[in-house]
């Protein structure tokens, strides 16, 4: 089952009334950015990937050239450069709205774009009730850290009863 992940703008908020503004962006493989790439680039306003994808593909390709690589090669080349831009393609567009001060608020699962927006909004009608305007992801406190008072892993971890370590019979000891 296809993986959303749903942003929106950080000024505006994650307020009911800008719910037309939150952003739905599905994780996995994506064709037509495979098969379109700069295309797909202009097409999802991903200005700077777009640049980046043509200078990477330009220098890549004379760089081959330079080097003697066949055409046939270079097209293989060209190929898997597509294949990948298939597979990070959401993760562009991902990159892009960070940029662009948005949050990501929620990790929904879905067969398709609308079921994974009407479970994200059931969600989030239950946690905020109807009338609420907020919603924020409750992620717990920092990982646990040593060397901190009060922290699980402060202090170091007891050595067993028996005294013997690995392959070791005791700590220091010899061989």
């Amino acid at each position: 089952m296809p993986v959303y992940t749903v942003h929106a703008p950080s000024p505006a908020g994650a307020d009911l009334r800008a719910t037309d503004r939150f952003v739905f962006v599905r994780d996995g493989f994506h064709f037509w950015a495979m098969i379109f790439g700069p295309f797909w680039l202009l097409w999802n306003r991903l200005w700077l990937a777009l640049i980046g994808y043509l200078i990477f593909v330009a220098a890549f390709n004379a760089g081959l050239s330079s080097l003697g690589v066949g055409r046939s090669s270079i097209f293989f080349a060209d190929l898997i450069v597509a294949v990948l831009m298939g597979f990070e393609a959401s993760s562009l567009r991902r990159w892009t709205l960070s940029r662009g001060k948005w949050r990501q608020l929620d990790i929904v699962v879905g067969d398709d774009g609308d079921t994974a927006e009407r479970r994200f909004f059931e969600r989030w009608s239950e946690k905020n009730g109807i009338a609420g305007d907020q919603w924020t992801i409750d992620r717990g406190g920092p990982p646990p850290t040593r060397n901190v008072p009060g922290q699980p892993f402060s202090n170091p971890p007891p050595i067993p009863a028996g005294g013997i370590i690995g392959l070791f019979p005791e700590p220091g000891g010899s061989r």
